[in-house]
């Protein structure tokens, strides 16, 4: 009986040890074969493919498939990742994970292509990336022994881009894709330009290395170095080398392709339209799970787009979105309890990767377990808690329009005055920082940073509510509708929806004692519409200088309630340098424009009953 007794406590502890055990190069190792391929497309390109095969033949498996621009490090058959799929869990799972080098990146043939447009009656094109994921997704289930015949595809930003693409056209095979932070639509929404304006800061750095050409095929030790900035202070080079065209001569000489694209097609034209993927999502047929985060510096628009797009293209589908309150990719790069200042409360990257993710694939690659997710699974900052639509943004939401104000308030009240407006100066050769200190990187907490650091400059105009006495809950995009006027003939609009904390001088505020930052101005969302896209990305026109003209957009969507005893504010600006580059506020040539003709612009925003400026919501 002891020796039984002892038995019994040995096994228990293996099997707990081997519950415990870390997933790393040396678990991976030991529980993975890794082979590597090149497998050729139909016009005859190989694309280089790491393989990771269940040492277990016991049963088949599904496979998992991860197409991306990024390095596969490391390569070689003898040298192994430290982890496969999102997270730990999904390589206990046991998948065969699959990692393809895109056309014309790293040890891939072929030539790579920014965004590769999408074969359509217009673009008579042989391939396109949706026909490498066929045909790579093809080679697969007719050579990997022991798959079983299913293939669910992921990524995160551009390998969300891929993911996407994989729905055009889908192979049999392909049964699951989850799309995450996808990149959609540069033009529009993510990374390098938003309404128009073109992210500078995040431009100009991701290019310097990752658009450099690569003559030959290679591994990550021959990756080209990254910018090296001597002073430390973006804020300062960029304001140092105003003309955008400029900085590819002096800078960029080893990289111009996609530099030289941006300054070509300034407006929303076919080289654009044909690279936004989410216009040929039709027929979609696998399940679908979009994910993304409310904070996310890159892709926010990309995630909601693309769950809006397949909805209203595909009137049967099964689309649901997954969107929490995380940075870029914090879902599986960061337990998700906090994100900068802000606290959740509980770790809800864990609860996605338990409930989400690996349920998703699981089920629709396995069939294992019963996964019933609703249409929309949102995670609300505010109130911290995830709450579940049938449809996003939901049917429950009724639209709430604030006015802005004399007297910096904002109010649900029409305006009464006539002739009310404020005037005030925007220097570009000043311009507001989008994030307080020295930049020495674009950091991902601006999302959410505390915005008193800009609240006191004049050229940034703070309208602000009373104190609320009941929770405000925002869900869904969000639209500003401007009557504004300018002495010159162009501008940005940048706004800023905040969540003003309660001041410690506030005794009416039942949370005043229990806030820890009190007076904080959490941003909620913050977009920019380069103002000679007001009628349309498709065409540019100037204003007249000093007439009255609606400048209107949308803000991309926010889940978040800002709670009883707290205050609404939106900021409106002309500058968020160097995130934004800067606008000269003349209708000229932003890539040509030299120091001298970026000019002060006079500019007045009109709130009277006549003309009134509002910010509306999709409110619960």
């Amino acid at each position: 009986m002891k020796k039984q007794f002892l038995f019994c406590i040995l096994f228990v502890f293996i099997l707990l040890k081997g519950y415990a055990q870390e997933v790393d190069e040396e678990y991976i190792k030991a529980n993975y074969d890794k082979t590597e391929e090149y497998i050729t497309m139909r016009d005859g390109v190989k694309l280089f493919t790491s393989i990771y095969t269940p040492k277990d033949k016991s049963q088949k498996y599904p496979i998992l498939l991860n197409r991306t621009p990024y390095t596969l490090a490391p390569y070689g058959e003898d040298k192994y990742k430290s982890s496969l799929g999102n997270f730990p869990q999904m390589a206990k799972e046991k998948y065969i994970f699959v990692y393809q080098d895109v056309r014309g990146k790293w040890m891939s043939e072929g030539v790579f292509e920014n965004i590769r447009p999408t074969r359509s009656k217009d673009n008579k094109a042989k391939i396109d990336e949706s026909t490498d994921t066929y045909d790579t997704i093809d080679w697969l289930v007719k050579k990997l022994k022991n798959n079983n015949g299913k293939v669910g595809m992921y990524g995160i930003s551009y390998p969300g881009f891929y993911s996407t693409v994989a729905l055009v056209d889908s192979h049999p095979a392909l049964k699951a894709v989850s799309p995450q932070a996808p990149v959609t639509d540069w033009f529009i929404g993510d990374d390098f330009r938003h309404g128009g304006a073109l992210f500078l800061m995040d431009a100009f750095r991701f290019m310097y290395t990752f658009d450099a050409p690569r003559p030959k095929p290679m591994t990550n030790a021959d990756a080209p170095k990254g910018f090296n900035l001597i002073s430390k202070d973006y804020y300062k080079f960029f304001l140092q080398n105003p003309s955008i065209g400029k900085l590819k001569d002096e800078y960029l000489g080893h990289t111009v392709k996609f530099w030289d694209d941006l300054a070509k097609h300034q407006t929303l034209d076919t080289f654009w339209s044909s690279r936004t993927i989410t216009n040929y999502v039709n027929n979609v047929k696998p399940a679908v799970m979009i994910v993304g985060g409310t904070f996310d510096a890159e892709d926010t628009y990309g995630a909601f787009e693309t769950y809006r797009q397949i909805e209203q293209r595909n009137k049967v589908n099964n689309n649901i979105l997954v969107i929490g309150p995380w940075f870029h990719g914090g879902w599986v790069r960061s337990a998700g309890d906090s994100f900068g200042d802000i606290r959740f409360g509980e770790k809800t990257s864990l609860t996605y990767q338990e409930k989400f993710e690996l349920p998703f694939f699981d089920y629709y690659l396995k069939g294992k377990g019963d996964f019933k997710a609703a249409e929309a699974n949102i995670y609300f900052s505010g109130s911290n808690e995830w709450k579940t639509f049938a449809q996003w943004p939901p049917k429950e939401t009724s639209t709430k329009t604030y006015y802005l104000k004399q007297n910096q308030k904002l109010s649900t009240a029409q305006p009464q005055n006539n002739n009310a407006y404020t005037e005030y100066i925007s220097d570009p050769n000043k311009p507001v920082p989008f994030q307080e200190g020295i930049i020495t990187e674009r950091t991902r907490e601006y999302m959410i940073a505390d915005q008193r650091f800009v609240a006191n400059r004049p050229d940034v105009l703070v309208f602000e509510t009373d104190i609320l006495e009941e929770d405000l809950t925002l869900a869904g995009p969000i639209t500003a509708d401007l009557k504004v006027s300018m002495t010159g003939t162009d501008a940005d609009f940048i706004v800023k929806v905040i969540d003003v904390y309660p001041d410690a001088t506030n005794s009416t505020s039942p949370l005043s004692e229990k806030v820890v930052m009190k007076g904080y101005q959490m941003l909620i969302r913050g977009e920019v519409l380069r103002g000679r896209f007001r009628e349309g990305f498709d065409k540019e026109k100037a204003f007249k200088p000093n007439e009255i003209t609606t400048v209107k957009f949308t803000l991309p969507d926010v889940a978040h309630t800002i709670k009883k005893g707290h205050k609404l504010m939106i900021q409106i600006q002309h500058t968020w340098f160097p995130l934004v580059d800067r606008n000269p506020n003349q209708m000229i040539d932003v890539f040509k424009a030299k120091e001298e003709d970026f000019i002060k612009n006079t500019h007045r925003l009109y709130f009277d009953k006549n003309n009134s400026s509002s910010i509306s919501f999709s409110t619960l």
